[in-house]
């Protein structure tokens, strides 16, 4: 298998093709040593400091905002998530905000985001940080991961950009650049090889920037070499939202935000899709408690 070559560029771009292709040549021959970690870690965040990202949810150290970014980060790409990030803090500033506010009005802020769940998840989680730990968000790892809609991966970032915690995690740009770095030509790697890697290479003095650049250097990889993801144990290509039942769920939802109550008939008119399809649909986000029926009609929970 020939190696990646990163696309032609300026001066610039081919001085840190260079210094990519050395730091990985070293890697190769040496393995995590003193002198390699400290040259990866140089590279990293050198490139951070030249090329970071300007994200809203960089500038606070704010764990609720923190929190909102992660849960919205889960499925949804970054562009999408800066656009009703601000519009959603704006309108629930707060644990106490989002505890209180209805469902309806949550799910017409979080509108064309997807994965409505999340929405839900959030409300959940504004509600028990309210009633259990008076208003303030646990910096522990195992109580973080508890919440609804939070795994361990997603609780460690949390811990890691909210309360500067040295905590070991891997999302998709991190995946990537440990892939890039320490696997090449592997197939099949899973995040459990790759954890012990992102735990030697830390930099435990500010884990919040570090992982703040390898993330920023993960993207730009991903447009260089676009195939690394397919070397992840974990890799799944998403089909096409076009016809899916993400679609169609977003339609039900978006149809009963814009009217109180629709009858199960209505709502197969407004979807167009086979009757026994959306009724699937429909018990799908009942049992999520997104919805909820009253008699012969459902409105949002």
């Amino acid at each position: 298998m020939k190696r990646r070559k990163f696309k032609r560029g300026d001066e610039a771009t081919q001085s840190w093709q260079c210094r990519i292709s050395h730091c990985r040549d070293l890697l190769e021959k040496q393995g995590l040593t003193r002198d390699s970690i400290v040259l990866f870690q140089k590279l990293i965040y050198d490139y951070y400091r030249t090329n970071g990202r300007d994200l809203p949810w960089r500038k606070t150290n704010n764990p609720y905002r923190i929190l909102v970014s992660e849960i919205m980060l889960q499925q949804t790409q970054v562009d999408r998530v800066v656009k009703k990030y601000h519009e959603f803090i704006d309108t629930f500033p707060d644990f106490t905000s989002l505890a209180h506010a209805s469902l309806r009005r949550i799910l017409k802020v979080w509108q064309g985001m997807g994965y409505n769940r999340r929405a839900l998840a959030l409300k959940k989680i504004a509600q028990t940080v309210i009633k259990q730990f008076k208003g303030k968000l646990s910096s522990d790892i195992d109580v973080l991961a508890r919440l609804p809609g939070i795994g361990r991966a997603t609780a460690s970032a949390i811990a890691a950009f909210a309360f500067n915690n040295p905590a070991i995690f891997v999302e998709t740009n991190i995946r990537t650049v440990f892939l890039y770095f320490f696997f090449k030509n592997r197939r099949g790697v899973k995040d459990t090889d790759i954890l012990p890697l992102v735990e030697k290479t830390m930099d435990g003095s500010n884990p919040r920037i570090w992982y703040h650049a390898l993330m920023d250097f993960g993207t730009m990889l991903k447009k260089s070499c676009p195939n690394i993801s397919r070397q992840s144990a974990h890799y799944t290509k998403q089909g096409p939202f076009e016809g899916s039942d993400r679609q169609i769920r977003g339609m039900i939802l978006r149809a009963l935000n814009e009217s109180t109550f629709l009858s199960e008939a209505k709502i197969i008119k407004i979807v167009s899709k086979k009757s026994t399809r959306v009724k699937r649909i429909l018990a799908q986000l009942h049992a999520e408690q997104l919805i909820c029926k009253k008699g012969k009609t459902y409105t949002i929970a």
